[in-house]
């Protein structure tokens, strides 16, 4: 089962994302750990999309997809901003974050430990980052 939600691109609609995010994986009976983790990775990837890869243009628009499908849920964001595929983002030690004392971009390392898989690709314009998250 397939369910979608189109927004702007401006922060303020991450708050639409993460609460039909919740409702999706409640309706599925997704346990509570398990879902605020997924949340959290959901919410980082739209921000990065909204604020980086959108410039935060309320015009632009993300499409978001949750399909829940045998042994595995696939949350897929589609948008025309510009690519970045976070299978190609090294996350830093943990002594280069202390040393350099970096406030932020910590998410996408969170979002690669939280997943399973990550896919990145471009078709018709349109960048598409799939999520997949395996459950028995």
């Amino acid at each position: 089962m397939s369910s979608t939600l189109t927004i702007g691109c401006n922060k303020e609609e991450l708050v639409k994302i993460r609460q039909f995010t919740s409702d999706m994986l409640e309706e599925h009976h997704v346990p509570d750990l398990q879902a605020h983790k997924l949340v959290l990775a959901v919410d980082e990837v739209c921000a990065n999309l909204i604020i980086h890869a959108n410039d935060c243009n309320p015009s632009s628009r993300i499409e978001f997809d949750i399909d829940f499908r045998p042994k595995q849920i696939v949350f897929t964001f589609r948008d025309k901003g510009t690519g970045f595929d976070i299978n190609e983002y090294e996350s830093p030690s943990m002594e280069e974050i202390v040393s350099s004392r970096r406030q932020g971009g910590l998410g996408l390392m969170l979002v690669k430990r939280i997943m399973d898989k990550i896919e990145f690709s471009t078709e018709k314009n349109h960048n598409i980052c799939r999520l997949i998250k395996m459950y028995p």
